[in-house]
């Protein structure tokens, strides 16, 4: 009898912290850059340049990268498989919108399968262009409960302003579009 209690206290936990849980994760930051809505979108369109700007190269320098389909066009893909702190995963062009926006897919394969939207949006600023960063997945149970105790925007926020400011000194300093 008293099992029953106790597995009908820990489904009831658990069926609270379901109701509670976020269900999506959505992260945004943004940064100016002096350089033209143009060249600002021939860098963020490129997902070999990417990985030159990213905050996640460093973390594992010997990552196994491959790149398939025309790079900067819908359908190119970027794959990465590394170390624990990186895993695995890939990138993929999904929609392009010339001087405005890069839609891209996100798929992770380990640590853990999930999937999210990330979108590079340019906006002109003066003589400049303001970028923003905007990620969004959904949160599924159990994983979703997790969340609850994680404060993602300030884990991958800070990742994006680091990969936003490299980004940034790249572009200034001149590199060549692809």
């Amino acid at each position: 009898m008293i099992a029953l209690y106790i597995i009908g206290g820990i489904a009831i936990v658990f069926v609270v912290l379901a109701l509670l849980a976020p269900k999506e994760t959505k992260i945004q930051r943004e940064i100016t850059v002096s350089a033209s809505p143009g060249e600002v979108y021939a860098h963020l369109r490129s997902l070999e340049t990417f990985v030159q700007w990213s905050p996640w190269t460093d973390r594992d320098p010997n990552s196994k990268i491959t790149f398939s389909g025309t790079d900067g066009q819908v359908g190119s893909r970027y794959h990465w498989s590394g170390n624990r702190e990186v895993g695995e995963g890939e990138m993929e062009i999904m929609d392009l919108d010339p001087g405005n926006k890069v839609g891209v897919a996100l798929r992770f394969m380990k640590p853990w399968k999930s999937t999210a939207d990330t979108n590079f949006l340019i906006d002109p600023q003066g003589e400049g262009a303001q970028i923003t960063w905007a990620f969004r997945s959904e949160n599924k149970l159990p994983s979703s409960i997790f969340m609850l105790f994680m404060n993602m925007d300030k884990m991958l926020g800070n990742d994006f302003e680091k990969g936003l400011k490299n980004y940034k000194s790249m572009v200034e300093e001149g590199l060549p579009t692809s």
